[in-house]
């Protein structure tokens, strides 16, 4: 009998060692990882004739164009919310006077 009470507590303190211990391991095996792999990168770079070098500069190039095209529908998504927000306005004003109250301003709703 003794042995079922403290199972559950046995489990989960288990569980929770187990999470605990898994998750340093991870993180260290992760981190070495890492380091390897940039220092295979460097040693691959290094060796590498100036043709292929080349091809890098060019990943650069496709990594900035990838930046600004990241920009580009950012702003045009910062528009479109902008001409949402102007319709949004435009409606509450029109439902307003349908009503016979007039619904307060943008400025007016901020400053509330």
């Amino acid at each position: 009998m003794s042995q079922r009470d403290g199972f559950a507590g046995g489990f989960l303190a288990g569980a929770i060692f187990g999470s605990v211990v898994g998750g340093v391991v991870g993180a260290i095996v992760a981190t070495r990882r890492e380091e390897l792999i940039d220092e295979e990168e460097i040693q691959q770079l290094a060796s590498r004739p100036p043709e292929t070098k080349k091809s890098s500069n060019s990943r650069r190039t496709m990594k900035l164009s990838d930046t600004e095209s990241m920009e580009t529908a950012r702003r045009s998504l910062e528009d479109k919310i902008a001409q949402l927000n102007a319709t949004i306005d435009e409606v509450r004003q029109q439902l307003g006077n349908v009503n016979g109250t007039p619904s307060p301003s943008s400025s007016e709703r901020t400053s509330l």
